[in-house]
């Protein structure tokens, strides 16, 4: 099937951002470790839009390959010259590669997909996302403890490499599309039409959620005196049930039985809010609702954006979408801590539910 290397390439882009970015605990200062954490974001939140225009200009295919190509080589770099100041070149250069082939990638998936089962495909492309996410902290770290940073990126240069020769001999090309000349009044316009809004927003609050309960509810479980192993099960069973109902999110919404983002919305708001209860229940509960959350919204949100979007302009859509949650996974854990910094936690979890919920009421109920 023609979309499987595209859901490796999602795997490949979530897999790449967590592996690392959860080994990177024997940086020299928590300065530099946030300095080589935002590298990649960083480099996503500029570059996509910019890559997802371009991928309707000459292709999503070129630049799949280009993105999936230049992800190897940016990993190779510190292969080669294993010293600390190419490190942050090779995270660099990793977040652009990634700018350029995850929209690709998502357009590409809904321009190789009928318009009645994009949900399916979108929420087969989230899972194996999710499971790059769940997967990337224990791979990374089992690669570090065998052969330290070094073959961590070995591994990612081939990972980069192998899905990228999948993608040449599986992907077809798709020409690009002819495309009306758009102003960039045009762009301002369908960039703040609710159509695009909405499911862009929703996105952004369920990536937000998704950062947090990563972030912090191990910090919950700390405070509650849970070990780390049952810390780390409480972020494992959050990504498990956010990979577990995108497939089902999909298929309902191609049968027409599940559309509402609203109710996605409600959900995670109510797992942010199970978040401030007490000890384990509290900590397991939240995970678990608030990945059940996250996936209801994934695969509807980026259908919903597909089935808006003119073909030729999916590229473009696709990048506007993911620095929406490219911000809210930034913005997400920053409104967190900086609550959480002047009356705790729950607060925090707790400020952020109500936000989400709020939003829920501004998505319209039909979509």
């Amino acid at each position: 099937m023609s979309r499987w290397p595209l859901y490796a390439a999602g795997f490949t882009t979530a897999f790449g951002a967590h592996a690392v970015a959860a080994n990177l605990g024997g940086a020299t200062s928590l300065l530099v470790l946030g300095g080589l954490l935002a590298l990649y974001d960083g480099a996503e939140v500029l570059l996509k839009p910019v890559f997802g225009s371009l991928a309707d200009r000459v292709g999503a295919r070129p630049v799949l390959l280009g993105g999936l190509i230049g992800f190897a080589a940016a990993s190779a770099v510190f292969v080669v010259a294993d010293r600390p100041g190419w490190l942050w070149a090779a995270r660099l250069g990793q977040g652009a590669a990634a700018s350029a082939f995850s929209p690709a990638a998502s357009a590409l998936v809904a321009r190789l997909s009928p318009a009645g089962k994009h949900g399916r495909a979108f929420g087969s492309y989230g899972f194996y996302k999710s499971i790059g996410y769940t997967l990337g902290p224990l791979l990374g770290g089992l690669s570090i403890w065998a052969g330290g940073l070094r073959l961590l990126f070995l591994v990612l240069a081939l990972l980069g490499l192998a899905v990228a020769g999948w993608a040449a001999l599986a992907v077809p090309v798709t020409a690009p599309l002819p495309r009306r000349r758009q102003t960039v009044l045009d762009l301002a316009r369908r960039l703040a039409d609710p159509v695009f809004l909405r499911p862009t927003a929703a996105l952004a609050a369920a990536t937000a959620a998704l950062s947090v309960g990563v972030g912090f509810l191990p910090v919950s479980g700390r405070a509650a005196g849970l070990s780390p192993i049952a810390t780390g099960a409480a972020v494992s069973v959050l990504a498990a049930c956010a990979a577990v109902v995108q497939p089902w999110a999909g298929r309902a919404r191609d049968a027409g039985r599940f559309t509402s983002l609203t109710a996605g919305l409600a959900v995670t708001a109510a797992g942010l809010g199970a978040a401030t209860l007490p000890g384990l229940y509290g900590v397991l509960l939240g995970a678990a609702v608030i990945g059940a959350g996250t996936g209801l919204i994934t695969p509807l949100g980026f259908a919903a954006l597909a089935a808006a979007t003119p073909a030729e302009r999916l590229g473009q859509t696709m990048g506007a979408a993911e620095l929406g949650r490219e911000l809210g996974d930034a913005g997400g854990p920053l409104l967190v801590a900086s609550v959480a910094s002047g009356v705790g936690l729950g607060w925090g979890f707790g400020v952020l539910a109500v936000a989400v919920l709020a939003l829920a009421f501004l998505v319209n109920p039909a979509s």
